[in-house]
């Protein structure tokens, strides 16, 4: 195969995966002109079988007509031959007898006409009901389209919310990791200060009560023990005393 019939293989490819492609786009489309021309084509069979139909009704209507004139002409043959007239009766048997071939051939006609009639009858029902049933089958898959364009449309939507909530997420926690470093800065920048003057060793003498304006723990519950010992001496010496009862160590403490 030459270079160029395989260029044009390849195009004619092309076009056919082309063309396929448009007719899948467009298949409700093409299914929905297709039952409008079946509709119509069979419109139209109705109309030739409604014409058929009268034809056939004329047809039965003239053979009919022609079967009472033979009737009738046989009956005037009986009464001719009664009479003696055989002439005349010869006349009427040749017009029975033409009326006879005319009807057998019409008889044939009309027998040819009614089974067209039945058979485009059967066929037109038949199209009616293949057209309805493809009618019913493109209506459900319009349907269920419908329900795959919505089902589609609400999972973007929710595509669409989950990266945004996703690009939220992402954001709230370099901002706390940020916040993070942040106060991580300040703990050692203060940590630093401490460390480079004399805080550090002022913190650490206010925690032992003796820097300036600060009163340690020890400091006030000694006070308060000084307090209790001195007051409770005094009430012992409120109280009567036997002669020569020496006096308490802890009064005598607490005088000096």
């Amino acid at each position: 195969m030459s270079i160029l019939e395989k260029i044009l293989t390849l195009f004619r490819g092309a076009a056919t995966e082309a063309g396929q492609a448009v007719v899948d786009r467009n298949a409700t489309r093409i299914l929905d002109q297709e039952i409008r021309d079946a509709q119509g084509d069979s419109l139209r069979a109705k109309e030739d079988l409604t014409r058929m139909m009268a034809q056939q009704k004329l047809a039965s209507d003239k053979l009919d007509a022609k079967r009472a004139k033979k009737a009738e002409y046989e009956s005037h043959i009986g009464r001719l031959l009664g009479q003696g007239d055989q002439a005349l009766a010869r006349d009427v048997a040749a017009k029975v007898a033409q009326l006879e071939g005319e009807i057998a051939a019409e008889e044939k006609t009309l027998t040819t006409t009614k089974a067209a009639v039945d058979k485009l009858h059967g066929s037109i029902k038949t199209a009616d009901r293949r057209i309805d049933s493809l009618q019913q089958q493109v209506d459900q898959v319009k349907a269920n389209e419908s329900v795959l364009r919505a089902q589609s449309a609400i999972s973007a939507r929710h595509s669409g919310q989950n990266a945004k909530l996703r690009t939220a997420l992402d954001s709230l926690e370099r901002v706390k990791t940020q916040q993070a470093e942040r106060a991580a800065q300040i703990e050692a920048a203060d940590a630093l200060a401490l460390s480079d003057g004399d805080g550090d060793l002022e913190a650490r003498l206010a925690a032992a009560g003796v820097t300036p304006g600060q009163v340690s723990a020890d400091a006030v519950l000694a006070r308060y023990q000084k307090t209790e010992v001195v007051q409770h001496p005094r009430e012992q010496l409120e109280a009567p005393q036997g002669e020569g009862s020496p006096l308490p160590a802890t009064h005598e403490r607490a005088k000096v």
